[in-house]
């Protein structure tokens, strides 16, 4: 096809084909070794009952405007004070992706002349984030708190005066593995920094009622979190978790919540609903890391380093070319398992990112086992 207007564009897809890191949109097939669907609430009747509880409510399925507008529900504002009392702050705000809050987030409350220091494999919303605030970075070495602790010194050695941020996910969503969270808070505390720890992929899996790895941490004058609503909780959206200042100063500066169409009541009903669902649920959590045990057990030998027995579980495979051979591969023997290449990971780490969670049982995990053995290509 011609594309006289879009010529360096089709130049710059050719090449990421020619790099074999040309994405596409794939299909939902196969066994789900690839959602971020821990709990396999997603597709559950349990969340189509709270569907149809919401419709029956009236709750309208559009907001109609910004939350500043008329935008704002009664449905909003319930999910935003059970989700403060569920993950422990003072107050909480409901965005419609994690993309957005995150971006929103690191836009807004760092101001000109602070210091955001953030974890090297730190999401890219919050990247972008920073790339539209007003105060300097500087990136730390992959979970060191050293390293965290070395860049703030070496600021406030150069004359930095401002308030220092710490940027970290407390569950990285390509290696699997966790923050040290007990050393950051303590370097936060020492340098009267605010800790800000995005917890997408422990809400719901990790914690007393799956509030998250960080809630040993919650209510503290200097702590915000980030929950996902899209992944173990099965819906969509992000609450950031914060002091009541912080939260009202979102309100009043984030572009990305003032600016956007609130999301939808009916979605916000089913959030509220799905908490209060995982909150009474241990037993599904013990499920899904019988499920992590028995992967790890049967994939030990192909897993990357990684400390933590999470339900991320990467098998490195290093070249681009190679990994998505792999991935489409298992993909014919039933398995949705994708492949990851730069720049979403790191350069020569292309992996398989095998996501566990309970849409799969015991036998898938040993089926993929087997599968994985007989069709790794040879390099």
């Amino acid at each position: 096809m011609n594309t006289p207007f879009f010529e360096d564009h089709a130049a710059q897809l050719e090449s990421l084909k020619r790099g074999s890191r040309l994405r596409a949109l794939g299909p939902r097939e196969g066994k789900d070794f690839a959602s971020n669907d821990y709990l396999g609430l997603a597709g559950s009747t349990l969340l189509h009952d709270a569907l149809r509880e919401g419709m029956a409510l009236g709750l309208p399925a559009g907001s109609g405007g910004s939350r500043l507008l008329r935008g704002n529900h009664a449905a909003h504002e319930a999910l935003e004070a059970d989700a403060a009392a569920h993950f422990g702050s003072e107050a909480a705000l409901f965005f419609a992706t994690g993309f957005a809050a995150n971006a929103a987030l690191f836009a807004t409350l760092p101001q000109r002349g602070d210091l955001v220091v953030h974890d090297a494999l730190i999401h890219a919303s919050a990247h972008d984030g920073m790339k539209l605030g007003r105060a300097e970075t500087r990136v730390a070495a992959h979970n060191d708190p050293q390293s965290f602790d070395d860049a703030i010194t070496t600021w406030r050695l150069a004359g930095g005066t401002g308030r220092v941020w710490i940027a970290v996910e407390s569950l990285y969503s390509m290696d699997g593995d966790c923050a040290p969270l007990a050393d950051l808070a303590d370097i936060a505390a020492r340098h009267d920094a605010v800790l800000v720890i995005d917890e997408a992929h422990a809400t719901g899996v990790f914690g007393i009622g799956g509030a998250g790895l960080a809630h040993a941490l919650a209510g503290q004058p200097n702590v915000i979190t980030l929950h996902t609503c899209g992944k173990a909780l099965g819906c969509e959206g992000a609450l950031i978790c914060a002091p009541r200042v912080a939260i009202d100063f979102l309100v009043n500066r984030a572009r990305p919540f003032i600016f956007s169409t609130a999301p939808s009541p009916l979605v916000a009903h089913m959030v509220r609903k799905a908490l209060a669902l995982v909150a009474g649920h241990d037993d599904w959590r013990e499920d899904l890391f019988a499920r992590v045990a028995e992967a790890r057990r049967l994939l030990a030998a192909r897993l990357g380093a990684s400390p933590s027995n999470t339900q991320i579980l990467p098998v490195i495979i290093g070249d681009d070319a190679r990994t998505m051979r792999i991935a489409a591969a298992l993909q014919r023997q039933g398995f949705d398992i994708r492949g990851i290449r730069p720049p979403t990971v790191p350069q020569g780490t292309a992996r398989l990112r095998i996501s566990i969670t309970r849409n799969v049982t015991k036998g898938d995990i040993g089926a993929l086992s087997e599968s994985l053995d007989r069709i790794m290509i040879p390099a």
